[in-house]
């Protein structure tokens, strides 16, 4: 059989998030039901991370196997004709040999948050960022976030239904810039615990407040203690940007 590696976008304000569930619309249940509508029986489709309900993807990648064999261009014009309306895109396909895994074969995870500080609501955005109506100072996050880099115990900052085997990650970046009206806040690992991402942002918002200084966020880092954590910031902000392979060149 086949397989395909396909990279995918997806708005996911109507979604329960990434993972099929039962009664629940997901962005591998609106593609995988595209594929079967193609002739495909049962397809499953494996996905590099598991994205949260309201989070967005700028560059989700999954894969497929397939009964039969396809030109990519034309099984990408076929799934994305079977998406519509779901705001669900796929922009690229390829073959790949059957020992890529989307998942296990990632080597790293790129995330952005984007938080709009300004006194006025957004109007076209307002399921894309997390609005804070007032500023915050992007340099002391920015400060702050670099106590988290490298390699931690990150239980403060794991959900409570995290089913990762451990704690322990290595956190490669994190920075934070303002980009315009937004402050964006930029992660990149090999991989991350459940909720890591927005349990991070909502505490360095807390730096960006003038309310912790970048000592109270190592010291919360240092507790390994969930209660330790700022408030988690809200998924519609989040967005999986990137997912890097060996064979990207």
């Amino acid at each position: 059989m086949p397989r395909y590696r396909m990279t995918i976008e997806y708005d996911g304000s109507p979604f329960s998030g990434w993972q099929r569930q039962a009664g629940q619309a997901s962005v591998q249940a609106a593609i995988e039901d595209a594929v079967s509508r193609l002739g495909q029986s049962e397809p499953t489709l494996f996905g590099a991370g598991r994205t949260d309900a309201g989070v967005h993807g700028l560059g989700q990648v999954a894969h497929i196997d397939l009964e039969k064999t396809w030109l990519p261009e034309k099984l990408m014009a076929a799934i994305n004709a079977q998406l519509r309306p779901d705001p669900v895109s796929v922009f690229d396909i390829h073959e790949v040999d059957d020992s890529f895994h989307a998942r296990f074969s990632a080597l790293a995870r790129h995330y952005e948050y984007r938080i709009r500080d300004s006194r006025t609501p957004p109007a076209l955005d307002r399921h894309r960022v997390w609005w804070v109506p007032y500023r915050l100072d992007e340099a002391a996050m920015h400060a702050a976030a670099q106590e988290l880099t490298g390699h931690h115990d990150f239980t403060t900052f794991r959900s409570s239904q995290c089913q990762s085997k451990s704690p322990v990650k290595t956190l490669d970046r994190l920075d934070v810039c303002r980009d315009g009206r937004d402050v964006i806040v930029r992660a990149s690992a090999r991989s991350f615990l459940h909720n890591q991402v927005r349990s991070l942002v909502g505490t360095l918002k807390l730096a960006g407040e003038g309310k912790w200084s970048a000592a109270d966020i190592r010291e919360a880092l240092q507790a390994a203690d969930r209660s330790a954590c700022g408030p988690v910031a809200p998924p519609q902000g989040l967005y999986l940007v990137r997912v890097d392979y060996s064979d990207d060149g």
